[in-house]
């Protein structure tokens, strides 16, 4: 394939999981291909309809917000070179498809620990931690998500039944300072997000009344 150039640089999104303690990275994760949109939603967090009159305008905390996308996987391109792609040749996309599945399951080995807690008679395991997703999607979006809706449509396979195509949907819930609080790192990660949007709002351009057909408000 030619490159020009001036082309400009294709940026990918994608996820990446961290230790939430340490900020080591553990796992990239980068789409094939972006998807054709990014859906999100807001949920303002504000006083109920049972809070007075003075409390109509005040917030509670950061609005809630959640990011779905569908994403597709083919490994067709990398079928037609079999001998420089030896693990889509073996495999398919499965490879690709664990990647992103391990990320709603707890590691095998904890499993098994806690198993073997149980069986010790430990009275108290404490749920299993994860890692810390970021979802990336240029430099001005990197927030800390957790994944909330998660599924697969294998449309195409190999003669061995290795997937080989499929789109992906994931819904992701953006998680703030009022899930992990401030000192936590996801909890500084979403404060970077929030005032990148901060700076961003600033420099949209400003308008007059006079765009409403008003010249003052009464």
């Amino acid at each position: 394939m030619t490159t020009f150039p001036n082309a400009p640089q294709l940026l990918k999104g994608g996820i990446v999981l961290i230790d939430a303690e340490s900020s080591q990275v553990q796992r990239i994760i980068v789409l094939q291909y972006n998807p054709d949109s990014l859906s999100r939603t807001l949920q303002v967090q504000a006083v109920g309809e049972q809070g007075t009159r003075s409390q109509a305008l005040r917030l509670t905390g950061p609005a809630v917000e959640t990011l779905k996308l569908d994403a597709e996987i083919d490994a067709t391109d990398q079928l037609e070179f079999p001998d420089q792609n030896a693990t889509a040749t073996e495999f398919g996309i499965f490879p690709a498809l664990a990647a992103l599945e391990t990320m709603v399951y707890p590691a095998s080995s904890r499993l098994i620990a806690n198993n073997a807690l149980a069986a010790a008679g430990t009275l108290e395991i404490a749920p299993m931690q994860a890692p810390l997703a970021l979802f990336i999607w240029s430099r001005n979006r990197i927030v800390p998500v957790r994944i909330t809706e998660f599924s697969i449509t294998e449309e195409a396979f190999d003669p061995s039944l290795n997937p080989i195509r499929a789109k992906v949907s994931l819904g992701m819930r953006v998680l703030s300072v009022d899930d992990l609080g401030f000192d936590h790192r996801g909890g500084s990660l979403f404060m970077s997000y929030l005032q990148a949007k901060e700076q961003l709002a600033a420099k949209a351009p400003g308008g007059d009344l006079g765009a409403f057909g008003i010249g003052g408000l009464p």
